[in-house]
């Protein structure tokens, strides 16, 4: 017989909510189905025909139910990857002639959809600066159906008005939707607080090792089926052998996340206190300017930061090749530590222009924190800054 689950705690969610009841042959994880098609039983619907590509099969329904637990929200879909759970979303809720707004700072890749691809849909959009919920009013027209923010953002961790976005939404009847990537389902819950939709890049904490590229949305059935039917014909389905590892990699999720914030917070002091550090973006520390709505929202301040050194570009290069354990590479949220420098990767798509105006500069470090030792980290830090100090001039207390 099924056991009804009824666990309090995430750390008990993520090992075992979703999980198959009773047990597929006694198998502890659940097995990979690999078989891109079922024998029918009855569907009433395309939608409803057992098929990889609808994202159906037992793999990925163990996940929706999952997902769904983590955070709260009615119901979850797993895409093929975070892009395609943020334009599919975009597309299903949004059509010609509609307007939406989106928070100023996003990831490039988002940035690039909404500025150069949803206008070939007919779609329009407005640009707002999350923490001014006051000048929201002045972008809404008549056509506004959604709004769209990231908890952190990428790569400056600032953290928005997230209270006033819900209620903002509310109170004009928009979709509010919000990219979780950065805080993941441990450190903040959106549908908990009232959010319509929260989105995530698997391939980032959800999955935590690097080793596959996934998306997922979590939110409101009414709203979760509408994409759904959306993906089931653009095609950007979870294979299932990536369900497979998604699934495995969640049930870790609690513990990776817990030690990732403390290592952060302790890495982000030790530089905001180094001479030749120039600013820390990370919103556990004092000094951020929204630390304190960090702190109400928050359960963990995540396992990102980014941070300029004095000397620019050229000592962001150097500091790069000194570190011996991040690795010079794009993507976050694994268990390696990862460095890199958004205007050649995650922004790299953004005109130079556009990243100033927002605040990213070509020396801007964005760092990962995996979970590495943090004095380690700490100490390969020290001899990389020891390096750039025969190089780079920095400053002398």
């Amino acid at each position: 017989m099924p056991k009804k689950e009824n666990f309090k705690h995430i750390e008990t969610k993520v090992v075992h909510s979703g999980e198959p009841s009773p047990r597929i042959l006694g198998s502890v994880s659940t097995p990979i189905f690999q078989s891109a098609m079922f024998e029918s039983s009855g569907e009433g619907s395309y939608h409803e025909i057992r098929y990889i590509r609808l994202n159906n099969t037992p793999n990925h329904l163990v996940l929706h139910k999952k997902l769904a637990s983590l955070e709260g929200a009615e119901d979850a879909l797993v895409t093929g990857s975070g892009m395609a759970a943020i334009t599919t979303t975009l597309l299903a809720l949004l059509s010609i002639g509609d307007h939406v707004l989106v928070q100023d700072c996003l990831y490039g890749g988002t940035h690039d959809f909404v500025t150069k691809d949803l206008g070939q849909f007919g779609i329009s959009y407005d640009f707002i600066n999350a923490n001014d919920p006051t000048s929201w009013e002045l972008k809404l027209k008549p056509n506004t159906k959604a709004i769209y923010v990231e908890t952190m953002t990428n790569p400056l961790l600032e953290v928005g008005d997230l209270k006033a976005v819900v209620e903002f939404a509310r109170s004009h009847n928009l979709v509010s939707i919000i990219d979780n990537t950065f805080a993941t389902s441990i450190n903040f819950r959106p549908p908990e607080e009232g959010f319509d939709l929260s989105l995530h890049s698997a391939t980032k904490y959800l999955n935590g090792h690097s080793d596959i590229v996934a998306g997922a949305v979590i939110g409101r059935a009414d709203l979760v089926s509408k994409i759904k039917r959306r993906l089931d014909h653009l095609g950007g389905s979870l294979d299932p052998h990536a369900c497979f590892l998604l699934e495995r990699g969640i049930k870790t999720l609690a513990i990776r996340v817990n030690y990732q914030n403390e290592s952060a917070l302790k890495i982000a002091k030790y530089l905001a206190m180094h001479e030749g550090v120039k600013k820390v973006n990370y919103p556990g520390l004092e000094t951020h300017l929204q630390h304190r709505r960090a702190t109400e929202l928050f359960e963990g301040y995540g396992g990102m930061l980014s941070f300029e050194l004095d000397g620019g570009k050229d000592a962001a290069e150097l500091f790069m090749k000194s570190v011996t354990i991040p690795i010079v590479a794009p993507s976050l949220g694994g268990v390696e530590s990862l460095i890199t420098t958004p205007a050649t990767t995650s922004h790299s798509g953004m005109t130079p222009q556009d990243r100033q105006k927002i605040g990213i500069t070509d020396g801007l470090i964005r760092f990962s924190v995996g979970v590495e030792a943090t004095d380690d980290i700490i100490e390969d830090f020290e001899q990389a800054f020891e390096t750039l100090g025969q190089r780079i001039p920095i400053k002398v207390a």
